[in-house]
C-alpha cells in the first residue's frame, strides 16, 4: 500500500513585497495622525482669517513685514507658543482690537529686564470676501486676501499702567481727505489712506514717527527708575500707526524702509538678530502637549532612540528566525512533541524531577495492563499475570513502589528503565525453553 500523500501547502496570504508594503504605508499613516494631532486646529482650516497678525496675507496682516525682516538677515520664527514671548531677541506683538490690557502690561513688565519690544496697534476692521462677488472677481482674490471696513482704534492702551499708558484717536476720516504725509527714522512720505490712528502720551517717551501736524504715530517709552531714566531697561516702542508696517502699508518703499528702521533701532543695528512674532494675543496659542514636547529637547532623544528602535524591530520581523519548517510530514507531530519539549523544559527549570515518578508508575500500568490483556491496571493482577508470562522477572509492585520513592534524576531515569523492560519484555514474547 501507498503511503499517504502530503497535505498540499497553501501558499501565503500577502507577499514578502506586500506585507512590507502594508507595514510601511501603516507606519506612515501614524506618523500622519501624530502630525494632525499636534497640529490641531491650525491644520487645513481658516482660524484666524481676517485678523491682523504675522501670518495673514491681507492688507492688515504682517506677512510681509516676517519677510522683509528675514531678507534683512535676522533670524526670525513666528511663535505659537508662550514659550516664544520669553526670547531674549526682539519681541513684536500685534494685539488684537479688544486685547485684555492688564495681560499685556503684565507681559511689558515682565520683559523690562529681558529684550526689547515692539507693539503694533490694531487699526482696521476686516471681513472675508462677500460669497456673491462674480466668479472672475473672485477668482482674483487669494487666500488670506480681506476687505478693509471702518478704522477703529484700541482701547486696551488706556489699560496699560505707566509708564506705558496712553490713548489712540482716529482723524481724517471725512471723505475726500488727502493721504497724510508722515517723517520719522530718516524716512517721510504719506500713508496709503486717508485715516491716521495717533497716539496721545503722557509720560516720558521719545517721538520716533510723527504726521505733518506733529501727531504721535510711534514712540518709544522712556522707563525711569529712582527719579531718572533706567539704562538697565530694554526699550518699548508703540507703533500707533499699523499702516506704517503692515501689508498694506509696505507697498511703498518709504513705508517699507521706515519699517526696518525701527526694526533695526530696537535690535542697535542687528546686534541682537534674533525677532519673534507673536501670535498667541491673536488666539493661536497651543497648550503644550505630549506630542509636541517629545519632538523638542531633552525628550528628542528618548524620541529617536524609541523610532531607531521601532525600524530595528521592523527589519528583524522579515528576517528568518532559524531555519525554514518542514513542509511536508503530519504538523500535529510537531505539535504533540513540542508540547513535550515544552513541559520536560519547565521541570528541568522548576527543579521538580520528583513530580514525574508516580505519573510515570501509573502510565507503565496502563501499558503493561494493555499488553497482558487486563481490563484495569491494578497492580497485583499485573503481577500475577506477569508471574505467568515472565516468572523470573521482578515483580512489576517492586519496580513501582522503586520508582515512587526515587527523587533523584539519576534514580528516577534507573527505575523508568526497569519498568520499560517489563514492557519491552512482554513485546518480545517469553523467552525460548
Amino acid at each position: 500500500m501507498n503511503a499517504a500523500a502530503p497535505p498540499a501547502v497553501s501558499p501565503p496570504a500577502f507577499s514578502r513585497g506586500g506585507a512590507l508594503a502594508l507595514v510601511v504605508g501603516g507606519f506612515a499613516l501614524f506618523l500622519a495622525l501624530l502630525y494632525l494631532i499636534g497640529a490641531g486646529e491650525d491644520f487645513g482650516g481658516e482660524k484666524g482669517a481676517g485678523q491682523a497678525h504675522a501670518a495673514a496675507n491681507g492688507l492688515n496682516g504682517y506677512a510681509g513685514l516676517v519677510r522683509l525682516v528675514e531678507a534683512q538677515g535676522y533670524s526670525v520664527d513666528r511663535s505659537r507658543s508662550r514659550a516664544g514671548l520669553e526670547t531674549d531677541g526682539l519681541l513684536v506683538l500685534t494685539p488684537p482690537l479688544f486685547t485684555d490690557g492688564k495681560e499685556l502690561a503684565k507681559l511689558l513688565t515682565d520683559r523690562r529686564y529681558r529684550g526689547p519690544t515692539l507693539v503694533i496697534a490694531s487699526k482696521w476692521w476686516a471681513t472675508q470676501p462677500p460669497r456673491n462677488l462674480p466668479p472672475k472677481v473672485r477668482a482674483k482674490f487669494k487666500r488670506g486676501w480681506v476687505n478693509l471696513a471702518a478704522p477703529e482704534p484700541s482701547g486696551w492702551p488706556a489699560e496699560l499702567p505707566a509708564p506705558f499708558t496712553f490713548t489712540l484717536a482716529l482723524d481724517g476720516t471725512g471723505k475726500g481727505a488727502a493721504p497724510v504725509r508722515w517723517s520719522g527714522l530718516g524716512h517721510a512720505g504719506a500713508l496709503p489712506a486717508a485715516t491716521v490712528l495717533h497716539a496721545k502720551v503722557a509720560g516720558m517717551y521719545r517721538t520716533l514717527v510723527t504726521d505733518a501736524s506733529g501727531r504721535t504715530l510711534a514712540f518709544e517709552v522712556m522707563p525711569q527708575q529712582g527719579g531718572g531714566p533706567d539704562a538697565e531697561a530694554y526699550p518699548v516702542v508703540f507703533l500707533a500707526e499699523p499702516d506704517l508696517a503692515n501689508n498694506y502699508g509696505l507697498a511703498d518703499p518709504a513705508r517699507a524702509a521706515s519699517a526696518i528702521a525701527l526694526i533695526d533701532e530696537l535690535t542697535d543695528d542687528g546686534e541682537i538678530d534674533e525677532v519673534t512674532f507673536d501670535m498667541t494675543l491673536n488666539g493661536f496659542g497651543a497648550s503644550e502637549n505630549l506630542l509636541t514636547l517629545a519632538f523638542r529637547p531633552p525628550f528628542l532623544a528618548a524620541t529617536l532612540s524609541l523610532l531607531v528602535a521601532l525600524l530595528i524591530v521592523g527589519w528583524r520581523a522579515f528576517q528568518r528566525f532559524g531555519p525554514a519548517a518542514a513542509a511536508n510530514g503530519p504538523e500535529i507531530a510537531f505539535g504533540k512533541r513540542q508540547l513535550i519539549m515544552n513541559g520536560a523544559g519547565l521541570v528541568v527549570r522548576a527543579r521538580r524531577f520528583g513530580l514525574l515518578a508516580r505519573p510515570y508508575a501509573a502510565l507503565s500500568a496502563r501499558r503493561l495492563a494493555e499488553r497482558l490483556g487486563l481490563a484495569r491496571p491494578d497492580p497485583e493482577a499485573i503481577d500475577a499475570a506477569l508471574a505467568r508470562r515472565l516468572p523470573n522477572e521482578e515483580p512489576f509492585t517492586r519496580r513501582a513502589a522503586r520508582m515512587e520513592a526515587a527523587h533523584k534524576p539519576a534514580d528516577i531515569l534507573a527505575a523508568a528503565q526497569g519498568l520499560d523492560d517489563l514492557a519491552t519484555k512482554l513485546q518480545q514474547g517469553p523467552p525460548s525453553a
